[in-house]
């Protein structure tokens, strides 16, 4: 029910944190992995449980790069069963001084490459008979937040983002898993990662958010492997356009 066998994932952000947990959780169930980023870690975790690895270099921050990313992979034979959109950056400003520069990167990181991976990639798949592995085409997976519920303090950007791509993914849900994609997104909570460092750091909120957390601890990036390879396999067949919230028990108070 949870074997990807075969499969071909393309990943982005799995340089570190919650992406590389991914990454290798998606090659240990047996898929081989195409990493989009500018470094070589991850690919040699990747190759020693037995799995292909190939690094694909992108600036994510600029849409002709973007453009180019999915011919290029195509390009070279790769037929792409999972996509997993992890890729994402965090500007904090007040919100009565937010610059423009930085609302714009970051809605072009967090969403205007998560929708143009999601049309390119999903394009490619309709293609694509069913996956005797699966059943389906393929599968879709994008990285979400608490922010796509909540609005936070200082991230007006991150926050717009990552409530856009909650939508985004219900959009393209209903459009496709009739045609044998589904479509879903991941929400995680507070995640000790680097992406939170700053709040990490303020002892005053990190006791706050702390506090207020049923599981009693912060995630941690191995959190979202069981979860990525479930939305990629057989098992979540009848499962599209949701958001899974990994938060330890957040939402629920």
């Amino acid at each position: 029910m949870f074997s990807l066998e075969g499969h071909t994932a393309v990943i982005t952000g799995g340089t570190r944190g919650i992406g590389q947990a991914v990454a290798i959780g998606l090659a240990e169930a047996g898929a081989d992995i195409l990493l989009v980023q500018t470094s070589t870690t991850t690919i040699g975790a990747v190759r020693a449980l037995g799995r292909k690895a190939t690094i694909y270099t992108a600036d994510l921050s600029s849409a002709e790069s973007v453009a180019q990313l999915v011919p290029k992979i195509l390009a070279d034979g790769h037929q792409i069963r999972i996509l997993v959109n992890c890729a994402g950056i965090q500007r904090r400003h007040a919100c009565e001084s937010f610059p423009d520069t930085d609302f714009n990167e970051v809605i072009q990181v967090n969403l205007n490459t998560v929708f143009s991976l999601c049309r390119d990639i999903g394009a490619h798949m309709l293609k694509l008979d069913p996956s005797p592995v699966t059943g389906r085409r393929g599968s879709i997976i994008n990285f979400a937040s608490l922010l796509t519920f909540q609005g936070g303090l200082t991230v007006p950007a991150y926050a717009a983002s990552k409530g856009a791509v909650g939508q985004l993914t219900k959009s393209f849900a209903n459009e496709w898993t009739a045609k044998g994609i589904t479509v879903n997104a991941i929400a995680p909570g507070y995640i000790a990662t680097e992406m939170n460092t700053a709040l990490l750091n303020d002892p005053a909120r990190l006791e706050s958010i702390s506090a207020r957390i049923p599981a009693g601890r912060w995630g941690s990036p191995e959190d979202f492997k069981g979860t990525t390879v479930y939305l990629a396999s057989k098992a979540s067949g009848y499962v599209s356009g949701h958001i899974l919230v990994v938060d330890g028990g957040w939402m629920g108070r």
